[in-house]
């Protein structure tokens, strides 16, 4: 699967930002809030250096950070936020284990970075990240790995979520 966009890089001092976790993507103020088209509006609303993330945001856009994103509570907000945003995906060096699945079980594609070279991408550039090959590309250039999809991550981004991939057993 190729996944294409406008990348945002997430960096604090000239690094991709760790352990973003599920308050700082969709506060728990929010929380009422069910409908997801209006959840985008919220998203990174308490990440420092970030809030005006939803107001810059473009559908397309694919985000890039560090270790650990989505660690913390439980917070299905926190996967939606992006799917209101129409955000192609988010790519980070790991996520917290209830927000991949979450984000799997929902059909938004999640991307686990091996390695990139921050010295060759900046935020707003276009990337292509390609999950079969495992590459990170800028103007066809590589500037990084991805670790592979397992088979059943695949497959339920086919059908769309899990729900739609469950029919298919």
């Amino acid at each position: 699967m190729i996944f294409k966009g406008r990348v945002w890089l997430l960096l604090r001092e000239g690094k991709l930002i760790d352990d973003i976790d599920t308050d700082m993507i969709f506060h728990n103020k929010y929380l009422a809030i069910t409908d997801i088209a209006e959840m985008g509006q919220y998203t990174f609303d308490n990440l420092e250096g970030y809030k005006d993330f939803a107001k810059k945001a473009q559908p397309g856009d694919i985000v890039i950070t560090g270790q650990n994103f989505g660690s913390g509570s439980s917070r299905q907000h926190a996967v939606d936020c992006f799917v209101a945003l129409k955000t192609v995906c988010v790519a980070a060096q790991s996520f917290g284990a209830i927000y991949k699945r979450n984000a799997i079980n929902s059909g938004f594609p999640i991307l686990t970075i091996k390695q990139i070279d921050l010295s060759k991408v900046k935020s707003g550039d276009i990337v292509e990240m390609d999950s079969e090959a495992g590459t990170i590309k800028k103007d066809s250039s590589d500037i990084g790995k991805l670790e592979p999809l397992s088979t059943v991550q695949k497959d339920i981004l086919k059908a769309g979520n899990v729900f739609e991939y469950a029919k298919t057993l």
